[in-house]
C-alpha cells in the first residue's frame, strides 16, 4: 500500500507501505501566470520523517526535460522517491525527470513523491526552480494552508446497516479454488479500503473518509464482491502510544462495524495485518519508528501472534470473514541470501538484518489455529509480496488445509509481466488459491491493470485493486476522487471491468 500514495523506491523495483498525514502548506503563486508553478504538500508525517509531494506546471515553452531544485532550511534529507530521480546536495533538493516523464507541455503537470526525514520543525521550501526559471515568481509567494482533511468520527455510527438481502458465502480452500458452503467456486474480486492502518497511529481518526453504508453500498454498486482492509496492530491491541479514542475497544468496534457493512452488502471482507511494531533501519527501511508507524519488513514475535489471536477470536464464528496475515513482507532487502530470507518468511526468530525478533508465517498460521478459527488464511510472499517462487517449497503447515498464496503487482515491480507470471505464479496457482491482494499502476490508467485482470481472469484467479481512496492518482494508484464510486480514470478500468463480468 500506499499512504498516499503507493510508492516506488528509488533504489529498488518494490514497494513500501506509506503514512497519509495532514496537509501543510502548499505555496503557490498569486496574480499573474508564472513562467511555472509548484504546488508542495506534506501528505504524510511520523517522528522522525515525512512524505512530500510536489506538483509541477509549465507555463512557458514545451519542455524535453526537466530538473527542479529547492532547498530545505531544517536539516530534512530525501530518502527515497518516486515518478522523479531524486538527489540532495546539502539542503538543495534536485528532482529530475525519469525516462517516461520528461516532456512537459504549456500548460501541462506533472507530480512527484518523496520521503525525508526530519528532526525539526520541518519548515516548507519558499523558492523552486524549474531548469533554472523561479517558479512561482510573479509575486511574494505566500503559503497558503490546504484544508485539512475531515477526521471522522470518533467512533463510527452504531447503527445497523440495512440488510440487503445478500450474504457473502463461508468460505474453505478446495485443492486450489476457494469454495463456499454448497462446494461452488468463488473468485475475491474487489478493492482495498486503506485508513485503517495510518489515521489511528497519528491519532486522526479511525478511517479515512467515510464508511458510513452509501460509501460501502457504492464500493459494492462496481460489482465487488470482495473489500480488503488494512490494519494497524498497535491500534488494535490499544497499546499505550495509541490515543485511547483510536486504540483498543473504539478501534476494535469500529473495524467489526465495518466489516458487519461490509457483508450486508453482500461482500467478503478480508481484514489484513499492514503497519506493526518493530525497529527496522536497513534496506528500504520506511521509517526509524519502533512503532507501527510504517511498512515493516516482517511481521514482530512481541505483538503480531498476540494481534492475530485478538482477531481470529472477533470472527472465527464468520468464516466469510478472511485473514491476511502481512500486507508485504520484504525480509529479503534485509538479509545477504534468498534462503536466509524465506527461512525468516515462514520461521521467524532472529533474521539477519531486522533488529527485533520476527514472527515468521508459520507463528501466525498457529497463532490463528490456535483458537479455533478456520477462517481462510492469504501468505503473501517476498519483495512485498511480488515474489512467489518459493512460496510452496516454504509453505506454512496449516492443518485445517484452508491457506492461499497472496500475490501483489504493480507496473514498477520485478514480476509484471506474463512470462514472470507463468513461470512463478502458475505453479503456485496449481496448487493453493492464489489472490492478487493488491494490483495497481501509477500512470494514471488501466492499461497495466487491464494486462493482470485478463491473466488473472483467463484461470479464475482472484485480484483487488487499490485502494479506494480519494488521493492523486498522478502519485499513486487511487480509484475514486469520490466516495460515492466517482473513479479517476484508473479506477473506470476496474470498474468497468468488473461490471463486465456480469454480462
Amino acid at each position: 500500500m500506499r499512504h498516499p500514495p503507493r510508492s516506488v523506491l528509488l533504489a529498488v523495483a518494490g514497494t513500501v507501505a506509506l503514512v497519509a498525514g495532514a496537509l501543510l502548506p502548499v505555496v503557490t503563486a498569486q496574480g499573474a501566470v508564472p513562467a511555472c508553478t509548484v504546488e508542495y504538500s506534506v501528505t504524510g508525517q511520523w517522528d522522525a520523517g515525512f512524505q512530500g509531494a510536489v506538483k509541477i506546471t509549465n507555463n512557458a515553452a514545451a519542455l524535453s526535460s526537466w530538473n527542479l531544485t529547492f532547498d530545505f532550511a531544517d536539516g530534512q534529507k530525501v530518502t527515497q522517491g518516486w515518478s522523479a530521480k531524486w538527489s540532495q546536495s546539502g539542503t538543495t533538493v534536485t528532482a529530475a525527470n525519469e525516462s517516461w516523464n520528461g516532456s512537459l507541455g504549456t500548460g501541462a503537470s506533472l507530480s512527484a513523491g518523496f520521503i525525508a526525514s526530519t528532526s525539526k520543525s520541518n519548515a516548507a521550501p519558499t523558492t523552486f526552480k524549474l531548469n533554472g526559471t523561479t517558479c512561482n515568481a510573479d509575486s511574494d509567494p505566500t503559503p497558503t494552508p490546504t484544508p485539512t482533511p475531515t477526521t471522522p468520527p470518533t467512533t463510527p455510527p452504531t447503527t445497523d446497516p440495512p440488510d440487503t438481502g445478500d450474504e457473502p458465502p463461508a468460505l474453505h480452500v478446495s485443492g486450489n479454488k476457494l469454495v463456499d458452503a454448497g462446494g461452488n467456486t468463488r473468485r475475491l474480486l474487489g478493492v482495498n479500503r486503506s485508513g485503517g492502518e495510518f489515521m489511528c497511529v497519528q491519532g486522526r481518526g479511525i478511517w479515512d473518509g467515510p464508511v458510513d453504508d452509501a460509501s460501502v453500498k457504492a464500493i459494492a454498486d462496481w460489482n465487488v464482491d470482495t473489500v480488503r482492509i488494512p490494519l494497524n496492530e498497535e491500534c488494535w491491541l490499544g497499546l499505550s502510544n495509541i490515543g485511547s479514542a483510536y486504540g483498543g475497544t473504539n478501534y476494535v468496534n469500529a473495524v467489526k462495524e465495518l466489516v458487519t457493512r461490509v457483508e450486508a452488502h453482500g461482500m467478503t471482507p478480508i481484514v489484513e495485518l499492514h503497519w506493526n511494531y518493530g525497529q527496522y533501519t536497513g534496506n528500504s527501511a520506511g521509517c526509524s519508528d519502533v512503532h507501527a508507524s510504517c511498512q515493516k519488513p516482517m511481521p514482530d514475535m512481541q505483538y503480531t501472534p498476540s494481534f492475530w489471536t485478538s482477531v481470529a477470536n472477533t470472527f472465527k464464528n464468520d468464516q466469510a470473514v478472511v485473514f491476511d496475515l502481512f500486507n508485504e513482507p520484504y525480509p529479503d532487502r534485509a538479509t545477504s541470501t534468498t534462503t536466509q530470507a524465506w527461512q525468516c518468511w515462514r520461521d521467524g526468530g532472529t533474521c539477519p538484518g531486522i533488529g527485533y525478533e520476527v514472527a515468521g508465517m508459520q507463528d501466525l498460521v498457529d497463532s490463528v489455529r490456535a483458537t479455533g478459527a478456520r477462517n481462510v488464511i492469504l501468505a503473501g510472499g517476498l519483495a512485498y509480496s511480488n515474489d512467489l517462487s518459493q512460496w510452496l517449497t516454504y509453505k506454512p503447515t496449516d492443518p485445517t488445509g484452508n491457506l492461499a498464496a497472496a500475490y501483489h503487482v504493480y507496473n514498477f515491480n520485478t514480476c509484471a509481466n506474463e512470462s514472470c507470471w507463468n513461470s512463478t505464479l502458475a505453479p503456485v496457482a496449481a496448487q493453493v488459491p492464489l489472490v492478487a491482494g493488491e494490483i495497481g499502476e501509477n500512470t494514471c490508467s488501466h492499461g497495466f491493470v487491464d494486462q493482470v485482470m485478463k491473466w488473472f481472469d483467463d484461470r479464475g484467479l482472484s485480484y483487488l485493486g487499490w485502494t479506494w481512496n480519494t488521493w492523486d492518482c498522478s502519485t499513486g494508484p487511487s480509484l475514486i476522487s469520490g466516495y460515492d464510486g466517482t473513479p479517476t480514470a484508473y479506477g473506470a478500468g476496474l470498474r468497468d471491468h468488473l461490471r463486465a463480468l456480469d454480462g
